[in-house]
């Protein structure tokens, strides 16, 4: 049986401790309410090769908004930049670079820019240059409104890391958690650095194994509004969600493929859990195998051709792997005796996991094609991971110092961030997609 003290999607599912007095509530738009408190994020340790760059401060005005600030943290949460201090140094966005002059201060790259505004409407320029080739990488302008500057900035750090790294940025993605404050559940999104939550849905029961679909139009989850848990689907610019597994006994665990067509979840409607795939709109129910033992976490590989999940089927739990079409399961899994919760990497080339070491639950990941296996975090209680859609970090929940926290590493286990939230118990991070 697969069990554990943590808050772990199986452990939880199986105590099913569902208190009475249904009240659930959702937004109808993105920016209908904020959360209660931002994050705050600490960052530690630095990557195996750091970029050395200048963010110098925008010449205008963007209201409350500094582009520089923020592109600034952006860049640094990575552990890939080196910031040189160009702090009260603002260019316009026709400035003359002087090239040398940066290159002595220790700059191989310099940002600079210019705000402007007609009205509500602001444009953001920017120019990014290679001081030591003394060449222009980029150059762009963006419109938008006050209250869109951070997510321009956002846009501007994934150009900067794009241009640098040869590496999409994940600046303008989205997080999707579930809070829990007493007795009280909601679900939020944020931007990819803590800010800007927004609830999704709140409810007086248990919220869990939220899901993004490949678009970042949707999220799967699984309520227990009705005494028992059941897969939803809402989507998130309406509000409106939909029942897609309603079956006797637990619905839980919902992953969509990577077209977004199907989702794969666990079904416990014979009396014990068992893998199951079905449209998106709940139609079309197939069983993908049948075992002794339970099977649960499924997730689809890079490919969709596969499902990794979590079985007992071989005494303790471990991942394995099976065709989408049924067949003989594959273990993957061999050190240690409890690895659970398996999330392939977007190009398949890796898989990180829960596994109990010592008696700590710390995220590891292996590389698929030797097997090689790296732990990337300490413990003592870290659950739920879930790769950016870069690949280059891992999100995750964690325990720290008795504080329920937010986490990133990056996948070399190198750089380390912390996002904590001021109250409450942050529980099943999952990263969205990159933004259309």
């Amino acid at each position: 049986m697969i069990t554990s003290n943590t808050s772990s999607l199986a452990a939880r599912l199986w105590r099913r401790t569902v208190v009475g007095g249904v009240s659930v509530f959702f937004m109808a738009a993105l920016g209908s309410q904020a959360a209660h408190a931002q994050l705050r994020v600490d960052i530690s340790g630095v990557g195996a090769t750091q970029y050395p760059i200048a963010i110098a401060d925008f010449a205008g005005t963007s209201g409350g908004t500094s582009i520089g600030e923020v592109i600034r943290a952006d860049l640094t949460r990575s552990g890939q930049f080196r910031l040189v201090n160009a702090s009260n140094t603002s260019l316009d966005i026709q400035s003359t670079v002087a090239y040398s002059d940066w290159q002595a201060r220790g700059a191989d790259y310099l940002a600079f820019g210019s705000i402007t505004q007609a009205g509500s409407q602001y444009t953001v320029s920017y120019r990014l240059v290679d001081s030591v080739r003394k060449t222009e990488l980029d150059q762009v302008s963006i419109n938008g409104t006050e209250e869109e500057m951070r997510k321009i900035a956002h846009q501007i750090a994934d150009r900067i890391y794009e241009k640098i790294t040869g590496i999409r940025g994940v600046f303008s993605t989205r997080i999707a958690y579930v809070l829990q404050t007493g007795n009280a559940y909601e679900l939020q999104i944020a931007d990819a650095d803590g800010q800007n939550p927004q609830v999704m849905l709140r409810s007086k029961h248990s919220i869990i194994s939220p899901a993004w679909s490949p678009d970042g139009g949707k999220l799967a989850y699984v309520s227990f509004e009705s005494n028992k848990p059941v897969v939803y689907v809402q989507t998130l610019r309406s509000g409106q969600r939909v029942p897609v597994a309603n079956y006797k006994g637990n619905n839980s665990a919902p992953a969509w493929s990577p077209d977004g067509s199907k989702l794969a979840i666990v079904l416990s409607r014979d009396g014990i859990s068992q893998i199951y795939t079905l449209n998106a709109d709940g139609s079309d129910l197939r069983r993908v195998m049948r075992s002794p033992l339970i099977d649960t976490e499924p997730r689809f590989t890079a490919d969709g051709q596969s499902l990794v999940f979590t079985s007992d089927r071989g005494g303790n739990p471990q991942i394995y792997k099976v065709p989408l079409g049924g067949g003989d399961a594959q273990r993957l899994t061999f050190s240690g005796g409890y690895n659970i919760s398996p999330r392939p990497s977007p190009d398949g080339s890796q898989l990180v996991y829960v596994t109990r070491r010592n008696g700590a639950f710390r995220i590891a990941s292996m590389d698929t094609k030797s097997g090689s296996e790296q732990l990337l975090t300490a413990g003592p209680d870290d659950q739920s991971p879930s790769f950016a859609p870069n690949g280059m970090q891992v999100l995750y929940s964690s325990v720290q110092g008795g504080r329920s926290v937010l986490a990133v590493t990056s996948t070399d286990g190198r750089v380390k961030q912390t996002l904590s939230a001021l109250s409450g118990k942050v529980r099943e991070p999952t990263w969205g997609p990159f933004a259309n």
